[in-house]
């Protein structure tokens, strides 16, 4: 594995600043992308407590920290204080994007709301962050990923029928209203740059992009009257479509989307006659027939070995590929020579696995050049900037300000 981190790497969102007063997933995941990409990111955090991301982790590591706040700064802030409000309002005269995921109306409550803020700032790109939005009957509802993954459709086509819905075993909507959120926020900036625009505020619930991930549900259902079924690792798209056990236990995936895939794959196992048979000629024949369909593939797969199953496949040109799990990855030939995972200094581990600036630009990557700050650890930096003298910056801590 390589290291990859440049402390001092030409990035393209170099200059653009962001106030990151979000705890938790959805916040950190949105500016993970943007400071990686080289924005100048400071997380606002409680002052002895910090981020409630801080206390995820393994074995007393901070891990999910250490990899979506790297290259980030920690400043520490009461927000629940005149002095802190005051101080924030400060701090965004300065700031080209701000991001919370506060309950709706907490800003405003605490008045420090975007009318506020962008009075002191008229540019600035306030991203507000929610579970179910700034507004609508679900306003006020707690905005935990869980409900929303259930509630959005996810939780009910995941999983197998014969058995309860099941909620992914990660922050999915979190994830997924971050990348939007980051998206949203790009062009955001794009839109002052070019169009004349002034700041403007985000409204990104959790709920509406992992909704949108799920594709043309609401078109299928209009048209059909169906609700789609819990269907495993199979899909009521196309078909054969699966994960297989191998003889040796180990399991391979498959997906035979396209005609001529299909027909390649009947080939492969000695089964050419299934081109013809009307059960699975087309596409539709074979999901509509998916059940016997998949037991003859199964019954194939399970007769060989994986590591025979990944050969005669490849050979054939099939898309059959293994199923993997970390300890497998972690050493595998194309994440290692893709870059996938890079090795970071660590104070805790010396070094530590984390994944790679993503997307790839190629003339203007991002890069991994700072660690996961310590709470509080710019306080001096970023509050001298607008203004603060040290012993003003110790009295703020004395009394608990920062």
């Amino acid at each position: 594995m390589m290291k990859s981190y440049n402390p001092t790497a030409e990035v393209p969102l170099r200059g653009v600043r962001v106030l990151d007063l979000s705890r938790l997933v959805s916040g950190n995941m949105l500016t993970h992308v943007l400071a990686d990409l080289g924005a100048e990111v400071v997380k606002v955090e409680r002052p002895k407590v910090g981020d409630d991301l801080r206390n995820w982790g393994v074995d007393g590591i901070q891990t999910y920290w250490k990899i979506y706040a790297r290259n980030k700064k920690s400043l520490t802030l009461d927000l629940r204080s005149e002095q802190g409000h005051e101080i924030l309002l400060q701090l965004a005269e300065h700031f080209h994007v701000l991001v919370e995921n506060f309950v709706p109306g907490t800003l405003e409550r605490w008045g420090i709301g975007p009318a506020v803020l962008q009075g002191r700032n008229p540019g600035l790109i306030i991203v507000r962050v929610s579970g179910w939005g700034q507004t609508g009957p679900f306003r006020d509802k707690p905005g935990f990923g869980s409900l929303v993954e259930a509630m959005s459709g996810f939780a009910s086509i995941n999983g197998f029928d014969d058995r309860p819905p099941v909620l992914p075993p990660l922050a999915l909507a979190d994830i997924v209203a971050g990348l939007y959120g980051a998206v949203g926020t790009l062009t955001a900036l794009r839109a002052r740059e070019v169009g004349g625009c002034a700041g403007q505020i985000i409204d990104l619930s959790l709920f509406e992009p992992i909704f949108a991930i799920l594709g043309p549900q609401a078109a299928n259902y209009a048209i059909t009257q169906e609700v789609p079924k819990r269907m495993g690792s199979c899909t009521n798209i196309t078909a054969p479509r699966n994960v297989y056990r191998c003889s040796d236990g180990k399991y391979v995936a498959l997906s035979a989307s396209m005609q001529a895939m299909a027909e390649r794959l009947f080939r492969t196992i000695g089964r050419s006659d299934l081109n013809d048979d009307p059960r699975f000629r087309t596409n539709a024949d074979r999901v509509a027939n998916n059940s016997e369909l998949d037991s003859i593939v199964a019954d194939f797969m399970a007769a060989h070995t994986q590591e025979e199953n990944l050969r005669t496949f490849a050979e054939a040109g099939v898309t059959v590929g293994p199923v993997c799990d970390i300890s497998q990855l972690m050493d595998y030939p194309y994440i290692r020579e893709r870059e996938v995972l890079v090795n970071y200094p660590d104070p805790d581990m010396g070094e530590l696995p984390m994944h790679n600036v993503i997307p790839r630009l190629s003339e203007t990557p991002g890069a991994i050049r700072t660690p996961a700050p310590e709470l509080g650890q710019h306080n001096s930096e970023l509050l001298g900037e607008i203004g603060y003298t040290e012993q003003e910056i110790e009295r703020l801590a004395e009394n608990g300000t920062i």
